[in-house]
């Protein structure tokens, strides 16, 4: 708690004695304001002072109360052994093991010879089983090995953990795979690492092994280990388990990443872990299926009589206490999200950024080190990656397993870091509380007076998601606040944020879908605001005080949100959304503003670009935009309802002309507003060679072109609103019939999704169908968007092109997932007409 005393005097330091005031225009009044400012200073700087004292005087009680206990020598004089929980697994009978048939039946087909190739199978094979402690790599492993064993000359399954003594791995695989013989050799003893890499790569020098390492942590504990597991081309097998990405990309030739998701109530709590389930066999022998729902509503660390849960959860937390603090700190913060729920990435990120737990490095954004600490979180499998379906092939979130769940919350718990009040809970849970974060979830507020008296001034993060709220909390309670987030909420009446301004610690504002239409003009006085999410919110108008913000990086503003005149001003800006101008003057000026903003990494915009000078004002301003990675241009027209569709603008200047080029970070790039006479010469491999996502509108794709896009080799999410290629009516992908190849069979190697457009009538005048557009040419496809206008031909033309498609997909290695949309189907014609 001393630490977090610290933290509050530094917060109170920064923003009494740091902190900006919003500059007034009268020169009289600044003087007055600068004077007051003085002596405020002075104050504050006394009582700072007085706290740092107390401070001191806590931090010595603490040292002398472990000096007169003992506490060290204690610890150090401990000789409790704790025994190793994964040990339970290796001696689990196999017969008891509960809905691992699958899992094993696959993993066994991997490590089979079936199929493979004489060279192949002579080689040693190496598979690596990738997931979360607890969900029962081992036990998996341990029944495949089991199995297999017999058919090798020699086998050794032995356990690595977090800190390896390599002498005592290197004698286990050797005890293992000649018990006999090793365990009467007296020199194994007097031995060191080389000669007992020696001795292993002599003994399987020319057998058939088949060794399994279970438990590796770290890439370095594999590099050592595998310089005894000698490549003999004797048709060896090697397995491993890790709970980290990078270690099982270092070891395998294939990745098993074993699933967690069942659909039966039971099974998803014990989440697919073997080891619970077995536990959840136990529990339920014998008991009527009336009974279960009460089992399942005991399953939880909190069950202090079942040794198995207490069992699953410390293996748990070896993969938790393996975390860098900074990590530690970031995933304990996912206990405020209700149980099941998706959470947004960007948002997480954000939220973590205003917290303080991204500390600052040279050459790289706060964000981006935010985003490399979430996808640690995902290859440590503390964490499961999620795709949104309107971004495919992109992880725009994550969901915490129930297990780890459980885990960090009991953590959480136990730190004071967070307190969770669901709709179960009261305000009265908090009296006790001195946790600095709360988190509503699901439930109606209806706030206590006595609110003030449960923490309020202490809390760095108010996040309440999912409820509907009759009365806030007053925004004066909290002192040191630094994240608010108010989403997916409901006010029952109309709340106005009052006193907003006063929170000077406040970094992060989100309002996502929740009833609030305005933002009070004191939210300029918030100068170290950093986030501002308004998406859902339906507000209209940003107040002008948010230009004086030095420090604003992120505004997601709502689609009906108007892009002010002055957005040029906050330089700042790393991530900017919004989608409307308030007229066309405003729409010029928006793409003028936006060469200022030369620190942004995201843009996403709506423009209507109304003429050729407009458009080279937009070409200008991109240019800027050097930290560029996803930019999207969509055309909004100024007050256009949501419903209509605006048409994007005929591009009527060169772009390469004005020594156009994105920088080569660039991973999306979406201009829909925009049609090219021709593909633009700065969209290839070199100039881009990280673009994962494309969309381009052209107005005629050749052959020429589709080669130069299909040489993209992260390319995973094509876009081609384009109505005819090369005068022959349709997208053609592979090798034309006669055999002359319109896309080499290797090109997109990555592209998993693919849209484009076309008219059946053209494709039929060109005496062409879609039976030959080379889908299976693209190897990594996973689905397939076609927009079919059907102007202008027949019902049954059009079925047969559906057909021909369907065809198509079906055939494709991966069954690609086909979404035909039909277009302009009142101006089909009847087939009487048509004849």
């Amino acid at each position: 708690m001393v630490s977090y005393d610290m933290e509050d005097v530094l917060d109170t330091f920064l923003v009494r004695v740091e902190g900006h005031e919003p500059a007034t225009s009268d020169r009289f009044k600044r003087l007055l304001k600068t004077m007051a400012k003085l002596f405020n200073k002075t104050k504050a700087s006394h009582k700072i002072a007085s706290a740092v004292k107390d401070i001191k005087k806590q931090l010595q009680e603490v040292a002398d109360r472990r000096g007169r206990y003992m506490v060290g020598d204690i610890m150090a004089k401990s000789t409790v052994t704790i025994v190793d929980p994964r040990l339970s697994a290796l001696y689990n009978d196999v017969t008891k093991l509960i809905g691992i048939d699958k899992a094993s039946d696959e993993l066994i087909s991997m490590l089979s010879s079936q199929g493979d190739d004489r060279p192949c199978m002579d080689k040693v094979k190496k598979v690596s089983v990738l997931g979360p402690g607890g969900l029962g790599k081992t036990t998996l492993v341990k029944t495949v090995y089991e199995k297999l064993k017999t058919g090798f000359c020699c086998g050794a399954f032995v356990p690595a953990g977090r800190n390896p003594d390599f002498k005592k791995v290197f004698k286990d695989i050797l005890i293992d795979l000649d018990k006999q013989h090793y365990t009467t050799c007296f020199n194994m003893m007097i031995l060191d690492e080389r000669q007992l890499i020696d001795e292993l790569r002599g003994f399987l020098k020319n057998k058939r092994y088949f060794v399994v390492i279970d438990d590796i942590w770290e890439t370095q504990s594999w590099e050592t280990i595998k310089l005894a597991l000698i490549e003999n081309n004797c048709g060896s097998r090697i397995v491993t388990t890790t709970r980290k990405f990078k270690v099982a990309t270092e070891v395998a030739n294939n990745l098993d990443y074993l699933p967690d998701k069942v659909s039966d109530k039971i099974l998803k709590r014990c989440g697919g872990v073997p080891l619970a389930i077995i536990t959840m066999a136990n529990l339920l022998v014998g008991k009527p299926i009336e009974e279960w729902p009460e089992v399942y509503n005991s399953i939880g660390f909190s069950h202090k009589d079942n040794h198995h849960f207490e069992s699953t959860m410390r293996i748990l937390s070896f993969s938790y206490y393996d975390l860098p603090s900074h990590l530690k700190t970031c995933l304990l913060y996912l206990s405020m999200f209700p149980d099941d729920s998706i959470i947004s990435k960007d948002p997480l990120i954000w939220k973590w950024v205003a917290e303080g737990f991204v500390h600052k490095e040279k050459g790289i954004g706060l964000f981006e080190l935010g985003e490399g600490h979430f996808n640690e979180l995902i290859h440590r499998s503390m964490i499961q990656a999620v795709e949104f379906e309107e971004e495919e092939g992109i992880v725009q979130g994550c969901r915490v397993h129930d297990m780890v769940l459980d885990l960090i919350r009991s953590l959480s718990h136990e730190e004071k870091f967070l307190s969770i009040l669901d709709g179960l809970d009261s305000e009265e849970t908090l009296s006790q509380s001195s946790a600095r974060r709360l988190a509503h979830q699901n439930r109606t507020l209806d706030h206590n007076p006595q609110a003030r008296n449960l923490g309020m001034g202490q809390l760095r993060s108010f996040v309440t998601c999912y409820c509907a709220i009759n009365k806030m909390v007053p925004l004066s309670s909290f002192r040191v606040l630094r994240v608010l987030a108010i989403e997916h909420c409901e006010f029952m009446e109309g709340y106005q944020l009052e006193h907003l301004g006063n929170l000077h610690h406040l970094r992060y504002l989100g309002l996502i879908e929740t009833n609030i239409r305005m933002l009070p003009k004191e939210i300029g006085h918030l100068s170290f605001l950093q986030t501002l999410l308004l998406n859902g919110t339906g507000i209209e108008v940003l107040p002008s005080s948010l230009r004086m913000l030095t420090q604003l990086m992120c505004i997601r503003a709502d689609w009906k949100t108007r892009a002010p005149n002055w957005i040029g001003m906050i330089t700042s800006l790393e991530e900017l959304r919004i989608y409307r101008s308030a007229d066309d003057r405003s729409s010029r000026r928006l793409v003028k503003e936006l060469g200022n903003l030369a620190e942004l990494r995201v843009l996403r915009a709506g423009i209507a670009v109304l003429d050729e000078s407009m458009e080279r004002d937009l070409v200008k301003s991109l240019k800027n935009l050097r930290k560029i990675q996803y930019l999207q241009l969509e055309i909004v027209f100024p007050d256009v309802d949501d419903t209509v569709d605006a048409s994007p603008w005929m591009s009527k200047v060169s772009w390469e002309a004005e020594g156009f080029v994105l920088p080569r970070h660039l991973r999306r790039l979406l201009l829909g507003c925009i049609i090219f006479s021709r593909l633009p010469s700065w969209i290839n491999s070199s100039c881009l060679p990280n673009l994962t996502h494309l969309c381009v509108h052209v107005v005629a794709m050749d052959e020429e072109d589709l080669k130069v896009i299909g040489k993209m080799p992260e390319l995973r999410d094509l876009l081609l609103p384009t109505s005819s290629t090369n005068g022959e009516g349709a997208m053609t992908f592979g090798p034309k019939k006669d055999g002359e190849g319109r896309v080499a069979p290797t090109v997109m190697p990555s592209l998993e999704f693919l849209e484009f457009f076309f008219f059946v009538r053209t494709l039929k005048d060109c005496n062409n169908d879609c039976s030959n557009i080379g889908l299976e040419c693209l190897k990594a496809l996973q689905k397939v968007t076609v927009r079919i206008g059907c102007q202008g031909a027949s019902v049954s033309e059009v079925e047969e092109a559906e057909a021909a498609l369907r065809h198509a997909a079906e055939v494709h290695p991966n069954h690609v997932i086909l979404e035909p949309i039909r277009h302009f189907e009142d101006q089909m014609i009847l087939a009487s007409d048509h004849s």
